[in-house]
C-alpha cells in the first residue's frame, strides 16, 4: 500500500481554519493514529516550515512534541529527484522567473515533497489544485502531473483509508 505524504498546507489550514486543536482534537488524534500505523508521513522540510517560526503556536508545539519523531522523514536521499525537478522547473517557459525561483528556494518544501514521492512511490496529500494557466506560481499539481505523482485532498485520503473523525 502506498503511503500518503502530507503537505504543509494540510496542517496549516486545519489549524487555522477547519480543525483547530480546541474544537476538533479528533482530527489531530486521527493523524497520530494513521502515523502510528505507518499510513501517513511527511518530510523534514515540512516540519521546518511548521516549526521554524519566531513564535511557537499550538501547531508548532504539536509537530515538535506530539507526533512521532519518525513521522517527518529525512528528504536528503531524494537529491537526485530534486535535481530532476529543478531541471524541469528551469526548462519551463510558461512560468515567470520569480515563480521558478520561489519554487526552488531552499526553504520551500514543495519540490522536496514531489522528489520524496517520486523516490518512495507516495501519494501527496495537499489542498493545492492545478492551475495550469497561472504563470506567477508553480503549484504542486503541475510538476506532479509531469512526473506521474498522484496527489489528492485530505478528505480523499480519509475516504481511501476508510476513516472517519
Amino acid at each position: 500500500m502506498k503511503k500518503y505524504l502530507l503537505d504543509s498546507n494540510i496542517f496549516i489550514q486545519a489549524h487555522r481554519m477547519h480543525y483547530p486543536f480546541d474544537v476538533f482534537p479528533s482530527f489531530w488524534n486521527k493523524l497520530i493514529e494513521l502515523s502510528d500505523k505507518d499510513l501517513i508521513i511527511s518530510i523534514d522540510k515540512v516540519k521546518k516550515e511548521l516549526c521554524d517560526n519566531s513564535t511557537q503556536d499550538d501547531l508548532s508545539i504539536w509537530c515538535s512534541q506530539t507526533i512521532s519523531d519518525n513521522f517527518f522523514q529525512d528528504s536528503s536521499s531524494c537529491i537526485d529527484k530534486y535535481a530532476e525537478i529543478a531541471v524541469w522547473t528551469s526548462n519551463q517557459t510558461h512560468f515567470q522567473q520569480n515563480a521558478k525561483d520561489e519554487f526552488l528556494s531552499t526553504d520551500l518544501a514543495d519540490p522536496w515533497l514531489i522528489a520524496y514521492a517520486i523516490k518512495n512511490d507516495c501519494i501527496i496529500v495537499t489542498h493545492e489544485i492545478s492551475q495550469p494557466q497561472r504563470k506567477n506560481r508553480i503549484k504542486i499539481p503541475e510538476p506532479c502531473m509531469h512526473f506521474g505523482v498522484s496527489y489528492i485532498t485530505p478528505i480523499q485520503m480519509l475516504r481511501d483509508l476508510n476513516q472517519t473523525l
